[in-house]
């Protein structure tokens, strides 16, 4: 922390340098008047450096924490963010935070105000309309993300001494213990809806998004030279966001979200039918088929709203009657069906663009309820004693001789889903018996 004195007139001053203002890149200095007595000046500017040094506040300006954060922190997040996570930081500061601490000093904030915040927002933090509810538990830890960062850049920059949001205690998205409710088809239901939709103009994009997992903004920014007819594989590479209800288009943003993922036959052939149906319609028209042009797209070749196509889909499960999802459960069917059917996680995680098998796992825990059981059942099978009475060659033969087919195959699955040998899988189990888990 620096400072220095200055005079105007007949009195000295304290300055003190308070950082960089994120509005106009210059350095910010708060005077402090001292009185005509140059000593006096120094004293203060010591001290005044000493307490921002400390972590205290060492300023009289009167700055609140609405003011900071949509005249200072928000306009500057603008050109770095994202326009839909801008769009989210925003509407918490303007939903959640200023109107219930947005008036405290920045340099009077304390924990416990924010603390209050997230009891607040628990308690009565959704109001729509005449009625009031509580905000989720995952909704107010992101008013804590949000509120932190913000904090932590006016920290790093100087404007405050300390970001009290660090000693605050805001809720754990996992405290209630319950996973996350995925909606999902079994494979009966989505062989219907797909055959069901056959003569819909959209039936190619639905059954894509069945048969890849791929996100909705992924399926609507996808282009014609993304996908590869020799390999039978998509990359995917950009996504087409939605942002109140403007589009456009962005790069996807994490290494595991680009990939390059395998298609079945059945998916390449619908992509090859759609391809064929477009040459040949733009070249009734007289124009000139465009081979980096979005694969599902207005018959001008603009993007599809994307909001569009989910109350299509909607409207279309409702018509044939079967059970009620949102089009974003057509990722979830395909990585439901897959690890049910003993695919391995790694594979799933890799094809949905997860961060990790580990991220897969939690989000689809519920696909096979009781496989621990199951692996607990076999271990015991493992460990039983041959017969009595039986031979020397039958007392040497393998303990799992004697498991059932059917247990063998379960046990066999549930390494398959974890993406380990069977042995990595007793292992696992053995560790979990020896610890008490």
């Amino acid at each position: 922390m620096r400072g220095h004195v200055a005079k105007k007139g007949n009195n000295y001053y304290a300055v003190v340098y308070e950082g960089i203002d994120p509005s106009s890149g210059k350095e910010r200095h708060r005077w402090h008047a001292a009185g005509p007595r140059r000593i006096d000046a120094e004293r203060l500017v010591n001290e005044l450096v000493k307490r921002r040094h400390n972590g205290e506040t060492t300023t009289s300006d009167r700055t609140t924490l609405a003011e900071y954060l949509t005249e200072r922190w928000l306009p500057l997040q603008q050109s770095r963010l994202r326009p839909k996570t801008y769009k989210s930081y925003k509407s918490v500061v303007d939903l959640h935070i200023v109107p219930r601490i947005g008036r405290i000093r920045l340099g009077k904030l304390q924990a416990a105000d924010i603390d209050g915040l997230y009891v607040d927002l628990l308690r009565d933090g959704n109001r729509r309309g005449k009625t009031r509810s509580g905000l989720s538990l995952k909704s107010v830890a992101y008013v804590h993300r949000v509120l932190r960062k913000a904090l932590g850049d006016a920290q790093r920059k100087d404007i405050i001494g300390r970001n009290v949001a660090t000693l605050a205690d805001p809720p754990k998205p996992d405290a209630d213990g319950e996973p996350q409710t995925i909606q999902a088809w079994d494979a009966d239901e989505l062989r219907r809806f797909l055959d069901a939709t056959t003569e819909h103009r959209h039936h190619t994009l639905f059954t894509i998004a069945a048969k890849t997992g791929m996100r909705r903004g992924e399926l609507m920014g996808l282009r014609w030279h993304d996908i590869d007819f020799e390999r039978s594989t998509i990359t995917i590479r950009r996504a087409l966001s939605v942002v109140g209800w403007a589009i456009s288009f962005s790069d996807v943003k994490t290494r595991t979200g680009r990939r390059t993922i395998d298609i079945s036959g059945t998916a390449l052939d619908a992509l090859r039918r759609r391809r064929t149906s477009l040459e040949k319609a733009a070249a009734d028209a007289g124009e000139d088929f465009d081979p980096k042009g979005l694969v599902f797209a207005r018959p001008d070749g603009e993007p599809i709203h994307p909001e569009y196509i989910s109350r299509t889909f909607d409207r279309l499960v409702a018509k044939h009657g079967l059970t009620r999802i949102r089009l974003h459960d057509l990722r979830h069917t395909h990585a439901t069906l897959l690890l049910k059917a003993g695919v391995a996680v790694k594979v799933v995680s890799e094809r949905l663009g997860h961060a990790s098998p580990g991220f897969t796992l939690n989000v689809y825990q519920h696909v096979l309820p009781g496989m621990q059981a199951e692996a607990a059942q076999v271990f015991d099978r493992l460990l039983e004693a041959s017969p009595a009475g039986s031979t020397s060659d039958e007392r040497s033969a393998p303990p799992s001789a004697d498991i059932s087919a059917e247990l063998t195959r379960k046990l066999e699955a549930a390494a398959a889903v974890r993406g380990v040998a069977i042995e990595g899988l007793v292992t696992e189990l053995l560790d979990s018996l020896g610890s008490g888990e």
